[in-house]
């Protein structure tokens, strides 16, 4: 094919992803997967679309991508009582499926759809917010070891924004206020990455009540894919199809690193290669801090699942007590 003819393909391509018929606005019809950058959200949002029955939505809560979320911060965290028609509008728009532009439609395979499927990297801290504002939302939650997660980021070159969170005063009276001196602290970008992860994964798991979402650990999804699916169409209500197996082995939109699993790479531990020990000790030890280090470790890259669902748990306990 020449230049010409790839040019003009691609441009094809390109207005094709942006004309599409979405035709069910219903909160119920879509699923919002959420996630800390790297944690594998691309991939699942993928095997949940394996057939391309929904529209792909990517990232719309990016205020430098999408002008209806302008008034969002990066990260932004809402507290889950927040009715300000500032966010409720725009979130109330997306998940209806009421907007479209280049960013959000960019890997969008669906001419018709009565689904839709959402990939968010920047929403961990308003999960509970989304919930409680559109509860019909189906949310999925991703979950990898916080040594890989900020590995994988480091080596795109990716910054940690920390501040971005410190900045925000709800956020810290509500949760982070224990940390900030730690966080502020920070030497390296490998551990400003760490506190990143655990306050990204921190918030939702304190909020969060059991059911409001599916806990997807990419570890599970690697080291026992069957189950780990069944599990999570079991979570949506759908039927687990031969052909949603071949989504595991392909590489999805944004990173090359699923396909590793054709080649044998060792997705689970490959980290330990390229993290030097006293900076996977010292992962460790800012979990700790948030309590997080019973759901990884260094012991195992495998993640402690009961860990993180007695977290969700913790907070309704302590109040029966009380």
């Amino acid at each position: 094919m020449t230049s010409t003819l790839r040019t003009i393909a691609a441009g094809l391509n390109h207005a094709l992803r942006r004309v599409h018929f979405d035709l069910n606005p219903s909160i119920s019809a879509t699923t919002f997967v959420a996630g800390t950058g790297r944690s594998g959200t691309a991939w699942v949002a993928n095997i949940v679309n394996y057939d391309h029955h929904a529209r792909y939505i990517f990232e719309p809560f990016n205020p430098f991508r999408v002008p209806e979320c302008a008034g969002f911060r990066y990260r932004q965290y809402l507290r889950p009582t927040e009715t300000s028609e500032k966010y409720v509008g725009p979130a109330r728009i997306i998940l209806s499926g009421r907007i479209t532009n280049d960013w959000i439609d960019q890997f969008n395979r669906a001419f018709v759809s009565r689904r839709r499927v959402v990939k968010e990297i920047r929403a961990n801290l308003m999960l509970k917010w989304l919930k409680e504002r559109f509860p019909g939302i189906r949310l999925i939650m991703m979950f990898r070891h916080p040594c890989a997660d900020a590995n994988s980021r480091l080596r795109l070159g990716w910054q940690s924004h920390l501040d971005e969170l410190l900045a925000q005063d709800d956020l810290v009276a509500d949760h982070l206020a224990p940390f900030v001196a730690d966080m502020r602290a920070a030497r390296t970008p490998f551990e400003q990455h760490v506190f990143l992860w655990c306050a990204e994964n921190y918030v939702p798991l304190r909020q969060l009540d059991p059911g409001d979402a599916a806990f997807v650990f990419y570890e599970n999804l690697c080291a026992d894919p069957k189950r780990e699916v069944e599990r999570l169409f079991g979570f949506l209500g759908r039927e687990v199809k031969p052909e949603i197996y071949s989504r595991l082995a392909q590489p999805s939109e944004l990173t090359t690193e699923e396909s590793a699993v054709n080649s044998g790479r060792d997705l689970i531990e490959g980290w330990r290669t390229q993290v030097e020990p006293k900076q996977a000790q010292r992962a460790i030890d800012i979990l700790r801090l948030f309590g997080l280090d019973t759901v990884y470790s260094l012991d195992t890259s495998m993640p402690d699942v009961d860990a993180a669902t007695a977290m969700v748990g913790a907070r309704h306990a302590a109040a029966s007590v009380g």
